[in-house]
């Protein structure tokens, strides 16, 4: 056992250095042999789960995957792994930006092969973003730029989520929270040069909505939304809404409300779930689409704060079915002795893989330490078979996160570390590349 722990400990710090002692903009291979399926990404790296994508995959002249990260020292770096050489390239877009896991970028891929990155403080007076100067390359960025619109309030700009639509002739909407604690959005139609005025979509009794959203890059994108925090709200549903052609809907396609009148109230919404009926709070932690374009929400119930239960709802066509998955323990921050936890309702994670939102990968405590686990169910929901990701940590592995068009390269990536609050972690970036049978996988 103390052989285990010694190795262990001693990589994740050779990584760290090696990793530190590339030179900005350099080509690095990861410490792993090639035949390993779980491999480093990065010794130093952390993110929250509202600001997404997290991370991208492209096919190109090359394949590969895009993540993007906040450091310790709040510096904003974006990756490229080609998938065929198993190297990464990793770049500093913004140094000391803010050393909070909620500013991690979001990424965004462009028409022509390029990418954009939108990164914010914790409530950051300006949300920035870059974009790449040449196709499938991260060495070399355009200058930094702002989304200079925002709703009234001082609460500033927190979690990018950007999105394009080719059946708007490209149009990309980026969501925020905004200055007023609500999700805002502006669009753009010349390729983020220049953006509308921003609007709040949802306006609530709630003192913020949390929004977590999924698209499917052609004419829609879906919301899955709580009416606040759920350490502030003593009921906290989990709602529904897309966005389309103009227009914000129901799952059964009747009409919410029209761009020109926003926002619209969580109770014009869908209720997906009724935490009065239940009598226990939520939290949103996935959307995707199924094959028939149906949306699918992941999402925590607490009954109380030391007992987190994941559950799975899916729209059948008609109505809302609604699943347990599995009980999921405490909250997985390393509370200090003799404090109180600040955030109780930090689940590990769980989330829905958008290519197949059948499969589902979670963190749980196992033998007292947060493993990663993939779900798969049949059935909606209704019954589930498990089989493990990691096994016999020695820290904790939460916040998992499936790549964006992750077909062919990387199946899953997570957090592994120290975690004691959004702005006191010691956490790497660790990846499961998808078994092809590849020398390189």
């Amino acid at each position: 056992m103390l052989k285990r722990l010694g190795t262990r400990r001693y990589a994740i710090v050779l990584a760290w250095i090696l990793l530190t002692a590339w030179p900005q903009g350099e080509t690095q291979a990861t410490r792993n042999s090639p035949g390993e399926a779980i491999r480093d990404v990065t010794a130093d790296g952390a993110w929250c789960w509202f600001a997404d994508p997290r991370a991208v995959y492209y096919e190109g002249k090359q394949r590969g995957t895009y993540v993007g990260w906040v450091t310790r020292a709040g510096d904003i770096q974006v990756a490229f792994r080609a998938a065929d050489t198993n190297r990464f390239r990793v770049t500093t877009v913004r140094e000391n930006l803010d050393p909070d896991d909620h500013a991690n970028p979001a990424l965004l891929s462009l028409p022509d092969g390029r990418l954009t990155a939108f990164y914010s403080g914790h409530g950051g007076e300006h949300m920035f973003y870059r974009t790449t100067v040449n196709p499938e390359d991260v060495s070399s960025w355009e200058p930094e730029r702002e989304v200079k619109t925002n709703t009234a309030g001082e609460k500033g700009y927190t979690y990018p989520n950007p999105y394009r639509l080719s059946g708007e002739n490209d149009r990309i909407y980026l969501f925020w929270r905004g200055g007023n604690f609500k999700p805002a959005f502006a669009a753009s139609d010349d390729g983020g040069h220049t953006w509308t005025d921003a609007q709040t979509v949802i306006e609530g009794p709630g003192q913020r909505p949390y929004v977590k959203y999924a698209s499917d890059g052609r004419e829609s994108i879906h919301l899955a939304f709580t009416d606040g925090h759920p350490r502030n709200e003593p009921s906290n549903g989990i709602y529904y809404a897309k966005y389309r052609d103009g227009a914000f809907y129901r799952a059964d396609g009747s009409k919410i409300a029209g761009l020109n009148a926003l926002p619209f109230k969580p109770s014009a919404a869908d209720l997906v779930y009724d935490a009065d009926a239940a009598g226990a709070r939520g939290w949103v932690w996935d959307i995707a689409l199924d094959g028939n374009g149906y949306p699918v929400i992941v999402y925590a119930a607490f009954p109380t704060e030391t007992d987190h239960r994941y559950r799975y709802a899916y729209w059948n066509g008609t109505r809302w079915e609604d699943h347990l998955i599995t009980e999921a323990g405490s909250w997985f921050p390393q509370t200090a002795t003799g404090e109180v936890e600040r955030e109780p309702h930090y689940s590990g994670g769980v989330v829905l893989d958008h290519a197949d939102p059948s499969v589902v990968y979670l963190s749980r405590p196992v033998n007292g330490v947060f493993e990663i686990e993939q779900w798969v169910t049949h059935d909606h929901g209704a019954s589930w078979a498990s089989t493990p990701i990691t096994e016999r940590s020695d820290q904790p592995n939460v916040r998992p996160f499936v790549p964006r068009g992750s077909a062919r390269d990387i199946q899953l990536m997570w957090m592994y570390g120290d975690y004691i609050h959004y702005t006191q972690f010691h956490t790497a970036l660790r990846m499961k590349l998808i078994d092809s049978g590849h020398d390189d996988r």
